[in-house]
């Protein structure tokens, strides 16, 4: 997983609520257990018409929005079914922060273990960052994980709160697997001590934990 610090990067408006996981990735494109190759048909009722064609209307359609890394969007962002896809499908198209008031819980807690940013603000807070969005090329923000703030095109900073475990495990780009292979040789030294204890028992090398 890609370590997460500071990222300056333009920003896009989805001035939405209740954007669920079926307009993030529709369900017919999650046949894959693959996490790459869903960024082109992440929001894809939004971005296509019945052709395929692209609707020029769509904000991450128009430039420089396709360029975007972070979404500011509205309330309970990533609600409906607990698809994993989500996050990957975000991912996968350049996405690496989400701003908005709340988030549905397991798209949440999703969001953390594949190197997304969701971060909880205000709604007004929200509002004016979609405001400033609307700025085009400009419309950047900078989002410090260490310092744990957002800092707007016209200088002002913004506080935001996230746990200290997760905020640690983005800046070390540290997913679940990565967690667990941080204690290697103390699972090695565990499977030889009971494979010497207990004979029958069979030896798992933490190597294989990544695999």
């Amino acid at each position: 997983m890609d370590k997460f610090d500071i990222l300056t990067a333009i920003a896009a408006p989805l001035p939405e609520e209740n954007i669920d996981t079926d307009k993030i990735i529709p369900a017919r494109f999650l046949k894959t257990t693959k996490r790459s190759g869903l960024g082109k048909s992440a929001f894809y009722s939004w971005r296509y018409d019945e052709n395929g064609k692209e609707r020029e209307e769509f904000v991450l359609n128009r430039e420089p929005y396709r360029q975007a890394e972070i979404l500011v969007t509205y309330e309970n962002f990533g609600c409906g079914s607990s698809r994993e896809h989500a996050p990957w499908a975000l991912l996968d198209f350049g996405i690496r922060c989400v701003i908005a008031p709340s988030f549905a819980d397991i798209f949440f807690n999703n969001s953390f273990k594949n190197g997304i940013l969701p971060i909880r603000l205000t709604r007004e807070i929200c509002e004016q960052l979609v405001e400033d969005t609307k700025m085009g090329a400009n419309a950047k923000l900078t989002i410090n994980l260490e310092k744990q703030e957002i800092i707007r095109p016209n200088g002002e900073k913004i506080s935001f709160e996230v746990d200290p475990l997760r905020r640690q495990l983005l800046l070390d780009g540290l997913d679940d697997i990565g967690q667990t292979l941080q204690h290697v040789k103390s699972i090695d030294n565990f499977e030889e001590k009971r494979k010497k204890d207990q004979p029958w028992y069979p030896k798992v090398s933490a190597d294989k934990l990544s695999s």
